[in-house]
């Protein structure tokens, strides 16, 4: 408000000492133009550390890749980890019509709790309890989906300087809004050799005084794997490794398992170790727009205490929460959505999976890694024989220009020569994809002494 004023003091002693209304407007607009300069002088407008520190590593490598894809044939995306995106998945007739009762109802149209509703807590809390690992209401908080439980459950956890441990290959989420934050992430290996278990010798040997939690992904995204019992047990004991490895572990779970496996909770195999387990809607019922998700408090011993459930509450109240309409509806979700919805979901995502992998296994330089569950697939990339590319991005990008098929790289999950793929595309296009890749890499494979005789030449 001063620079204007002071600009109008001028103005008007320009006019009685000139006189003259062109000369005037002349040097008024030099002297304006001076005084606009001066003001973007003094400003300095910085954004926050925060977002300077905020990356999502799979946005930063797709959006630098040059993506053209072949014009003569349909692009194949087994990027997109959205299960509606091609129409072939639709949720349950039951879970639709429990958004249309909640809606009519005219019930869930105001604020709720920033932990949800009462109701809706208790109706998860029931769905989840089990006699190894009892819930109540007071146990369940309900999110802005899975990332938002996520980001509660590192938040309440952690301080700048603290570290977590992040398996790799894992999702991306947790480096983003870790580092955000100023916390250290440590990246722990999984063992494709032995179906994405976790090296828990590698693992231990991470932990110092500042590590706060475990991040356990079971099903894996983007691996597909499901860890055992045993495995998981010897997770929570420290086996081979001890004491054990840590007082506090974060679970993130979907609970998407194929016939022949079994998904195990975590939560009930553990005698001291408290947890948080993460969870919502999105892949298991097929709405990931609905965005509704959870945290389950798992402390038997009360090592949390209140201070962390109270962490919990202050910091859910950041914002109001889930959607009040599908916390409305969550209830006939859980408890009216058939098992033929959720079987048939799952015997089309193995049936997928099943296809890519025998297909894939018999394409030159590439290893993939069958699934156990999830929607996702990884497969490695024998980079020796392909050398025309520098790694994963390069081969997956020329893969675009050439077949217009997309595949993640796995650069984006800091696991290099893998590429993963999304298997919830109809199934006649993850047959296309298929055949369309071992076109790809027959095109462009070559055997040892094949570059041995180029050199040579």
């Amino acid at each position: 408000f001063q620079a204007v004023s002071d600009q109008t003091c001028l103005d008007d002693s320009l006019l009685a000492l000139n006189g003259n209304g062109n000369h005037h407007k002349a040097v008024k607009g030099i002297v304006c133009l001076a005084k606009q300069k001066s003001c973007r002088q003094r400003w300095n407008i910085r954004p926050s550390e925060m977002s300077i520190n905020t990356l999502n590593p799979i946005r930063a490598i797709v959006d630098g890749m040059k993506l053209t894809p072949n014009p003569e044939k349909p692009m194949i995306a087994l990027s997109i980890g959205d299960p509606t995106v091609f129409g072939n998945l639709p949720t349950d007739d039951k879970v639709l019509q429990a958004m249309k009762d909640a809606i009519d109802s005219n019930k869930y149209n105001g604020y709720a709790p920033s932990v949800g509703y009462q109701k809706s807590r208790e109706v998860v809390a029931n769905f989840y309890s089990c006699p190894e690992a009892p819930l109540e209401a007071e146990d369940v908080l309900l999110t802005s989906g899975c990332s938002q439980a996520i980001d509660l459950a590192i938040t309440v956890l952690c301080n700048p300087g603290d570290n977590i441990l992040v398996p790799c290959p894992g999702f991306s989420l947790y480096k983003t809004l870790a580092v955000s934050l100023g916390i250290q992430v440590k990246l722990y290996t999984l063992l494709p050799e032995k179906s994405w278990e976790i090296d828990l010798q590698h693992m231990e040997s991470l932990i110092d005084d500042r590590t706060t939690c475990l991040i356990v992904n079971n099903p894996s995204n983007p691996c597909g794997s499901v860890y055992s019992k045993e495995h998981l047990q010897n997770i929570l004991s420290g086996e081979p490794c001890s004491p054990p490895l840590l007082a506090t572990c974060v679970l993130y779970l979907h609970d998407q398992v194929f016939p022949g496996c079994t998904y195990q909770s975590m939560a009930s195999l553990s005698s001291d170790v408290p947890i948080l387990a993460c969870g919502g809607l999105a892949k298991r019922w097929l709405v990931p727009g609905w965005r509704l998700g959870w945290i389950l408090i798992h402390d038997k011993n009360q090592i949390f205490g209140k201070e962390i459930r109270q962490g919990l509450v202050k910091l859910s109240q950041r914002i109001l929460g889930a959607c009040t309409i599908v916390q409305g509806a969550i209830e006939s979700i859980l408890n009216d959505t058939p098992q033929e919805f959720y079987h048939r979901t799952i015997s089309f995502l193995e049936s997928n999976s099943e296809i890519c992998f025998s297909e894939l296994s018999t394409v030159p330089g590439l290893t993939p890694v069958m699934p156990s569950g999830a929607m996702y697939l990884m497969v490695g990339i024998e980079m020796e024989h392909f050398p025309e590319f520098q790694n994963d991005v390069q081969f997956t990008e020329r893969l675009v220009t050439e077949q217009s098929v997309f595949c993640l790289p796995a650069t984006a999950f800091e696991y290099p020569n893998y590429f993963r793929i999304v298997v919830t595309v109809p199934e006649e296009m993850m047959v296309e994809a298929c055949t369309r890749i071992r076109e790809f890499c027959q095109r462009h494979y070559r055997t040892c002494s094949q570059d041995s005789n180029e050199l040579d030449q």
